[in-house]
């Protein structure tokens, strides 16, 4: 699969969901390594969405997992514990984070951020996922 070519269209998923929803977004796909490879900020999308975004998939990417189900896991004395604050910060587990996958094996992510209902946020995700397949 081919993560670089298929993410144009990503993006336009996740814009449509987020226009059909009534929000501005920004979304961004990254590498397996947490490295960015499109981006898109929907004009209007509050001026934090981009570093949203790309915490979400970044973290999405390198730890294999979508965040929206990370946060239980993050508060005193389970074992994500203070996982926000490692690798200088760059670690998120609000939703809107989703693995993209080939097979098993985890070749990107795609966040999303700019909603105040992060569940928003999350569904736009999903539906650039579905561009992958």
């Amino acid at each position: 699969m081919r993560l670089y070519e298929k993410a144009q269209g990503a993006i336009n998923n996740a814009v449509s969901k987020a226009s059909e929803l009534g929000i501005k977004i920004t979304v961004t796909i990254v590498d397996d390594h947490g490295t960015t490879v499109a981006t898109r900020r929907m004009e209007g999308a509050i001026s934090a969405s981009p570093r949203f975004a790309h915490a979400k998939a970044y973290t999405s990417a390198v730890i294999g997992l979508p965040t929206a189900g990370m946060a239980q896991y993050s508060t005193p004395g389970k074992p994500l514990y203070g996982i926000e604050s490692s690798l200088g910060g760059d670690l998120m587990t609000i939703a809107g984070g989703q693995p993209i996958k080939d097979g098993d094996i985890v070749i990107g992510a795609v966040g999303v951020g700019g909603s105040y209902d992060v569940t928003q946020d999350d569904a736009c995700a999903q539906a650039a996922v579905m561009a992958f397949g």
